[in-house]
């Protein structure tokens, strides 16, 4: 079956690129999908596939049936990030656009959704026109607001499983800046999960002057910056791996007035659910203590931005596609390390409990790959969420597609 892909990703490789770069170029922000949504929505209606639009706001899904067997399920997230690309591609975004709170900002596609979309769209197209090869039903899902953590959870709450037929398996990838031709997968924890947080201190506002008669939400934040670094220090195990990053301290306009309020936004990534939970009530008890040591009379509001689950692979199925990677690819399939980024993906398997795979695709390009490899510095290449990422088309476009066929395989029943 492979030998056949093969020939049928050369023959769609200059409609993949021009899908690639149609879709780097029009970039649109979490939930905001609307456009991207249309455009998905008429390639895969084109295909002749059965689609539902609009779950969850703009998530689109595709259904694939060829006779009984398992239900395989592929997921592509389509958002972009509020960030201006500098790679100087010609078809680099120039676009800005509105958030959500009225700011306008810079869009672009930093974190490979456009690749992700790209490998479905190519995937589903090639299964449909293989389908003398296998046997069962693919669905497709493209996703919406992945990188706010709202879409999945979005599709389920908007009747996706009334939609599409329960999946046997849920399989994701995610473009990674690896050398281009290389793929890593591991069984188990691969990604962490990742909580952010809005703290509001409540104090009194007043003359910079005479301290004495105000309360000043300013001390409360700085102190709490400090103290909630102990958590990871002194209140989990050294075992436990755990991050707390304050990326955002707001408070006052002017020099000489103590202000009323003061705002933090953090970040959380934790590797266990048991220390997840420590750790946020751990957050809490400090931020309310600091407010007690001021004597302030409101304790902090502490809002939820965002809350993605752990990503942990299903032990059993990661091995089975692993050695078929291995098969195909040979030493060009590395041992995925788990990494601190975090997905909003095992949502998918948690509603349904069924086992799900998630792994990552290469896209360097090789030579600048190994040139850093020989001067230890691959950690400085441009990855997701740099301004500066250009991935490799090739072979990137191609393995992306072998990946999602090579997985599925194992529960598409072959001819």
């Amino acid at each position: 079956m492979m030998t056949r892909v093969e020939n049928k990703i050369r023959s769609l490789l200059p409609t993949l690129k021009e899908t690639y770069m149609y879709l780097h170029s029009h970039p649109e922000l979490s939930m905001q999908e609307v456009e991207t949504a249309r455009y998905i929505s008429k390639r895969l209606k084109d295909l002749g596939l059965e689609v539902h639009e609009g779950i969850g706001g703009t998530g689109v899904a595709a259904i694939l049936r060829n006779g009984r067997g398992p239900v395989v399920m592929m997921r592509a997230d389509m958002d972009a990030l509020p960030m201006k690309e500098e790679t100087g591609l010609s078809y680099a975004s120039q676009w800005t656009t509105l958030n959500r709170t009225g700011e306008m900002v810079p869009v672009s596609h930093m974190c490979g959704h456009d690749m992700h979309m790209t490998w479905l769209l190519g995937t589903l197209e090639i299964l449909s026109e293989t389908k003398e090869d296998w046997q069962g039903t693919v669905v497709g899902i493209f996703q919406p607001g992945e990188e706010t953590a709202e879409g999945s959870k979005a599709m389920i709450e908007g009747g996706l499983s009334d939609m599409i037929p329960k999946p046997d398996i849920i399989l994701g990838q995610h473009l990674m800046q690896y050398c281009a031709g290389t793929v890593a997968i591991r069984g188990g924890q691969i990604l962490t999960a990742g909580d952010s947080l809005e703290v509001t201190f409540f104090g009194k506002g007043g003359h910079g002057g005479m301290p004495q008669n105000a309360i000043d939400p300013v001390i409360m934040a700085s102190s709490a910056v400090l103290r909630l670094q102990t958590i990871a220090s002194r209140e989990v195990a050294p075992s436990d791996q755990v991050v707390i990053t304050v990326g955002s301290i707001q408070a006052g306009k002017v020099e000489n007035i103590i202000p009323h309020e003061a705002r933090l936004k953090l970040n959380v990534r934790t590797t266990d659910e048991k220390v997840r939970e420590k750790v946020l009530e751990a957050i809490r008890r400090i931020c309310e203590a600091e407010a007690l040591a001021s004597g302030a009379s409101l304790m902090p509001e502490i809002k939820e931005i965002n809350s993605f689950p752990l990503t942990v692979n299903d032990e059993g199925a990661a091995e089975l596609i692993e050695g078929s990677f291995r098969k195909y690819f040979g030493n060009k399939t590395l041992k995925a390390e788990p990494i601190g980024a975090s997905e909003d993906f095992s949502r998918f398997g948690r509603a349904w409990n069924v086992p799900y795979v998630y792994w990552f695709v290469g896209g360097t390009k090789k030579e600048i790959y190994e040139e850093a490899l020989k001067s230890g510095t691959t950690g400085s290449l441009p990855g997701p969420h740099s301004p500066h990422w250009a991935p490799s088309l090739l072979p990137t476009l191609a393995v992306g597609i072998e990946t999602m066929i090579i997985a599925a395989s194992h529960w598409l029943r072959q001819k």
